[in-house]
């Protein structure tokens, strides 16, 4: 590999300064997908230690969601004004200090505030659309592959944190996981100040696989005249006109509803109505991590070879079909049949990622289809918001969550024929753009 303006590697170095950026965004991305899925295993300590009820403590986690997924079309906005390196650093910092809060708090009021809106903001500026810049600036070789893992880093954040704070809520108390939260996110605040650099020109050297003559203009610093903010609101609008952007909106609404909204929330909580330890289910979750890793790679080597439309309608179909049998599958004791549940859930949990964005890009044009993505992932973590209070509620009224499992079931079913409704034919990357109809 040539890299002769890179001047680490003129120095001896043999690691391209790309790949420390992507260790150090992998790093954001895993603990920021941890401390977002790490309020599903504090739920019920919460409601010990305060009296809060069920739907009080959903409600915190809905405003999470929502707050999260809002931020992250406009996280680029921030990052192109202020740079990668603040942006990052300051929303690690509002993490610990929303999580460090939680340990002097009183009132419900403050658990939305700390949990819903500081933790939710901090997240959503590490959202995908992180991961997504930090490719495009850094890599043109293997760009695809490096999207892939960092897509599947909110499974490996779950993997890494869920078993760790499940366990010191069951053991020290609920006060030691929302510490070592705030602790690991303070303490990745100078690594990315240290490693992580806004462009490859900004440090003096190129994408990686890029030409190894100095770019003439830095693409981590071009800004349109409208400004990113003004891009985010004008796609949108364009877009709105189309079907295919309602199907896709939809759809992913769903997605969220069943994985981040009931699953990722709920499940911990809903096992232990059954019997099942707290410590045993968090370490279910986090199984389920871990095979979402492999399907998430699966279906982007799929993605690339079957209709994006007949992955959706599989996937959809397939997870609605199992939501609806989890109810009789939960008991005191981890059975085959959910064993066989968490293994095909982790494959199916994210795989529906790299077949919308590809819709995306087919029916949108390659320069629009990042920021579309930006507004269909919002949609996502705003039904995810809204499962996650509504499953809170039927618990809290009903005394079981089956009326929950059913209606996640049935969206599934129909979100599966659905995205039958899209067009075959998409935008060509060599078709002008024109405003989306």
């Amino acid at each position: 590999m040539t890299t002769q303006a890179d001047p680490q590697q003129r120095q001896g170095s043999r690691v391209h300064r790309a790949w420390w950026v992507a260790a150090v965004t992998m790093a954001a991305l895993v603990a920021a997908a941890g401390f977002r899925s790490s309020t599903g295993a504090l739920l019920e300590p919460l409601e010990d230690e305060f009296g809060w009820s069920r739907g009080t403590t959903s409600g915190a986690v809905s405003l999470n969601l929502v707050v999260y997924g809002l931020t992250a079309p406009f996280a680029a906005a921030l990052m192109e004004r202020f740079g990668l390196r603040r942006v990052v650093a300051a929303s690690l910092t509002l993490v610990a200090i929303g999580s460090g809060l939680t340990l002097v708090m009183t009132e419900a009021w403050q658990l939305w505030l700390l949990w819903g809106f500081a933790i939710g903001v901090g997240t959503g500026s590490l959202a995908l659309v992180f991961g997504a810049i930090v490719a495009n600036r850094w890599f043109v070789n293997h760009r695809g592959v490096v999207i892939g893992v960092f897509s599947a880093a909110s499974s490996t954040g779950q993997l890494v944190f869920l078993p760790a704070i499940a366990h010191l809520a069951d053991g020290p108390g609920w006060e030691w996981a929302a510490g070592l939260v705030a602790v690991f996110a303070l303490l990745l605040v100078p690594l990315v100040l240290l490693v992580l650099a806004d462009s490859p020109a900004s440090v003096g050297t190129t994408a990686y696989g890029a030409p190894t003559s100095p770019p003439d203009v830095d693409p981590g610093g071009q800004v349109e005249t409208r400004g990113a903010a003004r891009v985010a609101i004008d796609t949108l609008r364009e877009s709105a006109r189309s079907k295919v952007f309602w199907i896709l909106f939809g759809t992913f609404w769903i997605c969220g509803w069943s994985t981040n909204g009931l699953i990722g929330t709920h499940f911990i909580a809903a096992s232990h109505d059954h019997g099942l330890p707290q410590t045993t289910a968090a370490s279910l979750l986090a199984l389920i991590g871990i095979f979402d890793i492999v399907g998430t790679v699966a279906s982007g080597w799929l993605t690339d070879r079957v209709d994006s439309r007949y992955l959706l309608l599989v996937y959809y179909l397939l997870r609605g079909l199992s939501l609806l049998a989890v109810p009789y599958l939960l008991a005191d004791v981890v059975h085959p049949s959910l064993f066989v549940f968490i293994v095909f859930y982790g494959l199916d949990w994210v795989a529906t990622v790299p077949p919308t964005v590809a819709l995306c890009r087919a029916h949108f044009g390659p320069e629009r289809a990042g920021v579309v993505f930006g507004w269909v992932f919002a949609a996502h973590m705003v039904g995810a918001g809204v499962a996650a209070s509504y499953a809170g509620l039927v618990r809290q009224g009903t005394g079981d969550y089956f009326a929950a499992w059913m209606t996640a079931g049935v969206l599934c079913l129909l979100a599966a024929f659905a995205v039958l409704a899209i067009p075959a034919q998409g935008v060509s990357d060599d078709e002008p753009l024109t405003p989306a109809r």
